[in-house]
């Protein structure tokens, strides 16, 4: 690494070559005591729920995904053979993510959003991608709202049963079946009803790494866990913060909703990358890590995206984006040292997205028949779209679960792949 930005990183405590193993280990004792009811960071949510044995068919349901930014909701309908079908699709914006919300105005809000589904399905399936406590019944009392969203009356709610009342309230009848799924969970669902014609899987993982980051595995039966039977569990691991932090992730978290919270996901989910890209690059331009005219260009930026980072690491000789105009002309080393400082961060984010998956994989005590892997279906433009993150994930995988402990695994994406798993999980009862 140039001499200049690795001293400008281990001055800010920003470790980019974060020891993988020693990540998963803090991450497993961290899974332990959350499975045993002794919160540390991760959740451990308990969810009731395994993958079906077998496929839905001759049934509608009404699917809901509130998601870090979007808004979704649509009809998914299974035919005899169990093959699904998407109709009646709209996007919004998720409420309170523009001004904060009273608690009957939040659910006044979605009630509004699904104004074109009135009827058409008692069936609910609501993925709901914020820390939710799974009830027995399928609904679900949010513990915290993450990814920005202001609706702290709605925090200490039972989702499912508050959106009943508000259906109601807009003219819906009938006997509403609401279950609430986690993002990472409907991926899991996903996976499992989709599985290419002759392969295999021992056991299946659910992990998003897009505007937030989460993951889910499933959990069997395991005597240090009296009375916690085979289910999925969605370990909330954004929250996870036995991890290293840089002064940029320190100076970001305190300007933040909510300081102090989501720790593992402010390292690197899409809503906070660019954020934390921006307090390095203002630290950098104050210090005069570059010439005198980037560094002056640096200091005075307004904000950075983690679109911004990923489309100038992909181009980054390109003046078309933020950053590659900004240091269009530069020298050979200032192009260097942005190039290294912004790559580190991506380096970060792949290193911790590697971990939670290995993690997962090792907990579910499966993948050990290079025939059978556990199948990881992930999900979000972070994983997929963020410069060599996927790459270096596998790789990462590779040799921590394949080389070292003889654990095999197969990503995979599939299409509409929450919706999918969310309208398997809304037809669970």
């Amino acid at each position: 690494m140039n001499i200049a930005a690795a001293a400008f990183l281990e001055r800010h405590n920003f470790s980019v070559h974060q020891d993988i193993n020693s990540i998963v280990d803090s991450m497993l004792y961290d899974f332990d005591m959350g499975l045993k009811g002794k919160k540390i960071g991760s959740e451990m949510i308990r969810t009731f729920t395994t993958p079906p044995s077998q496929a839905a068919a001759g049934k509608s349901v009404i699917v809901i995904d509130a998601g870090g930014t979007n808004f979704r909701s649509c009809i998914v309908s299974f035919d005899e053979k169990g093959t699904p079908s998407i109709s009646d699709l709209e996007k919004t914006s998720m409420p309170g993510i523009d001004r904060e919300l009273s608690k009957k105005e939040f659910f006044d809000q979605i009630a509004k959003n699904l104004e074109h589904l009135k009827g058409k399905s008692e069936n609910i399936g609501f993925c709901f991608s914020y820390p939710v406590t799974i009830l027995e019944d399928g609904d679900g009392v949010l513990i915290n709202f993450t990814k920005e969203v202001k609706a702290p009356e709605v925090e200490g709610c039972t989702i499912g049963k508050e959106l009943a009342a508000a259906l109601k309230e807009h003219g819906w009848s009938g006997n509403l079946n609401i279950r609430l799924l986690n993002d990472t969970v409907s991926a899991l669902l996903a996976g499992a009803a989709d599985v290419d014609e002759g392969m295999e899987y021992s056991s299946y993982i659910g992990f998003i790494l897009g505007t937030g980051m989460n993951g889910a595995y499933i959990q069997s039966e395991d005597p240090s866990y009296p009375g916690l039977k085979k289910q999925i569990i969605n370990c909330e691991c954004g929250k996870f913060d036995m991890v290293a932090r840089s002064d940029f992730d320190y100076s970001f978290d305190k300007k933040s909703d909510k300081p102090g919270t989501g720790i593992m996901e402010k390292l690197c989910s899409g809503a906070y990358l660019g954020p934390v890209a921006y307090e390095m690059l203002v630290a950098a331009g104050k210090e005069k890590l570059f010439s005198d005219a980037v560094s002056a260009k640096f200091a005075s930026i307004d904000k950075v995206t983690t679109i911004d980072v990923s489309a100038y690491l992909a181009s980054p000789h390109s003046a078309e984006n933020k950053l590659g105009a900004i240091i269009s002309g530069a020298s050979e080393e200032d192009q260097d040292i942005l190039f290294q400082l912004m790559d580190a961060l991506v380096e970060r984010c792949a290193r911790m997205a590697a971990s939670i998956l290995a993690a997962c994989a090792i907990k579910s005590g499966e993948g050990r028949s290079a025939a059978k892997p556990v199948c990881m279906l992930c999900n979000g433009s972070t994983f997929f779209k963020l410069y060599k993150v996927q790459d270096r994930v596998k790789g990462y995988l590779e040799d921590v679960l394949v080389k070292q402990r003889g654990i095999y695994f197969d990503i995979i994406s599939r299409d509409n792949d929450i919706t999918l798993g969310t309208a398997i999980g809304g037809l669970i009862r």
